[in-house]
């Protein structure tokens, strides 16, 4: 299955932010976009999962329009886990996975057995099952975060979207997401997800799509298009590339 976005323009009712982009994610793959603040990324993932309606073309899930799936059949095939997330509510660590279940059942349904064994399963492999008693309010933001990984997995989805999954771990954790992140295309999921962190498209994604201004700089193979010369379009800043001379890993910091 693919999620596609053919010739679309995107923006809000006051402004138009982006225009004629193409662009698709299959299953078992991984594709980062990366661009400047501002330049659209979050905009384009909102429009792709359906919370932002195109002012031009169209996002097709499967062989269908996006917008002929309900919300729950859309629920049942994509997972979304936001930048930001403040509980105003202390529910528990479970609870707050559980809640990815209710793309399964009803809202208002008592959680299942299965549903629990989900849930128990996706914490245990972030490695945060000691939190499920704890309140979401109470642990810390980098938990949080994993937290919302594990709900969007617990939907069962066959794409997750992630809108800077990184921003708020520290180094340790954000070397778990990215070995996540592989794991999940492994398992034949597709995933897509911003950063500012060019290596972290070098390491975790098989594509990457730049994105300045609302328009698309490249779009290729991380190897192809995360290069000095794009980047440094991409960010209107120096960068550096640096070269292992045994392994030949490539990283990039900026000037």
């Amino acid at each position: 299955m693919n999620i596609e976005g053919h010739d679309l323009s995107i923006g809000y009712p006051d402004r138009m932010v982006g225009r004629g982009l193409n662009v698709a994610l299959s299953t078992g793959e991984v594709l980062a976009l990366l661009g400047p603040n501002g330049g659209g990324k979050t905009t384009l993932l909102k429009t792709l999962l359906g919370l932002l309606k195109p002012k031009a073309g169209e996002v097709r899930l499967g062989d269908k329009p996006l917008d002929s799936y309900s919300i729950r059949e859309r629920a049942r095939v994509i997972a979304y886990v936001p930048q930001v997330h403040i509980s105003t509510f202390a529910f528990t660590v479970e609870t707050v996975v559980l809640m990815g279940r209710t793309a399964h059942g009803n809202l208002f349904s008592r959680p299942s057995a299965q549903d629990r064994a989900v849930a128990q399963a996706v914490l245990e492999r972030f490695g945060i099952a000691a939190l499920a008693n704890r309140p979401y309010t109470m642990i810390s933001g980098g938990e949080r975060q994993l937290v919302l990984l594990a709900r969007a997995l617990a939907q069962e989805p066959q794409f997750i979207v992630l809108d800077e999954p990184t921003a708020s771990l520290d180094f340790g954790n954000q070397g778990k997401v990215m070995n996540e992140i592989r794991a999940l295309a492994k398992s034949g999921h597709g995933v897509l997800f911003t950063t500012h962190d060019p290596n972290h498209a070098l390491r975790a994604a098989d594509r990457a799509y730049l994105l300045r201004d609302g328009a698309r700089i490249a779009d290729g193979p991380v190897a192809t298009v995360l290069n000095q010369e794009q980047l440094e379009a991409l960010y209107h800043a120096t960068v550096e590339r640096l070269t292992d001379s045994d392994s030949g890993a490539v990283a990039f910091l900026p000037g």
